[in-house]
């Protein structure tokens, strides 16, 4: 087994290599604005790194999100375009839980990331690898009492210190944990689901209204 994983749903462009019982290779770079520009270039150097080539690979392992639709489709599109050229499954993996798995906490917590307008993305954790709600999109204070005396991880979390006052690291996911939440679950002989994007509102890009279709007579 030799899964490539990627994650551009946060601002962290990260990129992993796993063989099915060690990660063999990672990388990350937090940029929000370069997520097309970065992802294919660290995905050649992690190989190089590796000393592996592309075909080497026998899956690929994508974060589905929730997070902005602009970042998030660029690794969705470019896993299902290695998943095509390679022959190889492609598996969706929710972004929180790569946090969550990252975090090594035991008792129930809550993973949050930046949404931007105020609100965070969050899903609420019975242990690392056990999600018992969400995802969803909320305001801060909106869930306060929800998520009151409740550890947090996740860049949403350390972003609103009143609602999330027990908050520390992981801030962004990893793609390194999504591999090996992966590749556990494959070991377990679990199904793992194909990618579909978890967009939990619609995007920031809109028609305008009233817009006028010129056509050339």
């Amino acid at each position: 087994m030799l899964l490539l994983a990627l994650d551009t749903a946060t601002p962290a462009v990260t990129v992993a290599l796993h063989d099915g019982t060690d990660v063999v290779a990672s990388s990350a770079q937090v940029d929000a604005r370069r997520h097309g520009e970065l992802l294919l270039p660290a995905v050649d150097r992690l190989l190089a790194v590796a000393g592996l080539r592309l075909d080497a690979v026998t899956g690929i392992v994508v974060g589905v999100g929730p997070g902005p639709y602009t970042g998030l489709r660029v690794g969705l599109m470019t896993a299902d375009t290695f998943g095509l050229a390679l022959g190889v499954p492609v598996y969706g993996l929710c972004t929180l839980d790569g946090l969550a798995y990252a975090s090594d906490l035991e008792g129930p917590f809550v993973v949050a990331t930046d949404a931007r307008r105020k609100e965070v993305y969050w899903a609420r954790y019975a242990d690392a690898r056990t999600r018992l709600s969400g995802p969803a999109v909320d305001r801060p204070a909106d869930i306060a009492d929800e998520v009151a005396g409740l550890p947090a991880v996740g860049a949403g979390a350390l972003l609103y210190p009143d609602a999330f006052p027990n908050a520390h690291e992981p801030e962004h996911v990893s793609a390194a944990a999504l591999a090996g939440l992966a590749a556990e679950r494959l070991a377990a002989g679990e199904e793992l689901p194909a990618p579909r994007p978890l967009y939990l509102r619609r995007p920031d890009a809109q028609v305008p209204k009233n817009y006028k279709v010129v056509t050339p007579k």
